[in-house]
């Protein structure tokens, strides 16, 4: 079970490092990442949404975060699904990023 912890931990720390590029913050501060789930052996399902529909750079931030969560050793397989329900808004955000941006 720590193990799974520690994975967690390792993945979330690594979604820390995927940033909005039109918001200078990053998708886990922002909301955007809804669900992470750990299957049997290291399989990872990422919920996450954009904090738009049309979004120019969606494909990139999901390849990102597919990548990156891919290469951490001990993950078998990153599998990202985008979703718009519930549609992200800025009460998703973390008090640190409302601060940061000005939203407080």
């Amino acid at each position: 079970m720590s193990n799974d912890i520690t994975l967690r931990d390792q993945i979330e720390d690594t979604l820390r490092t995927v940033y909005d590029p039109e918001i200078p913050c990053n998708i886990m501060e922002l909301g955007l990442v809804y669900k992470i789930e750990m299957k049997e052996d290291n399989v990872v399902f990422i919920t996450m949404t954009l904090t738009a529909p049309n979004c120019p750079v969606a494909g990139d931030i999901v390849n990102e975060v597919q990548q990156k969560v891919q290469d951490i050793q001990g993950v078998k397989e990153a599998h990202i699904q985008l979703t718009f329900d519930p549609a992200w808004d800025k009460d998703m955000m973390s008090d640190e990023a409302k601060l940061e941006l000005g939203f407080m």
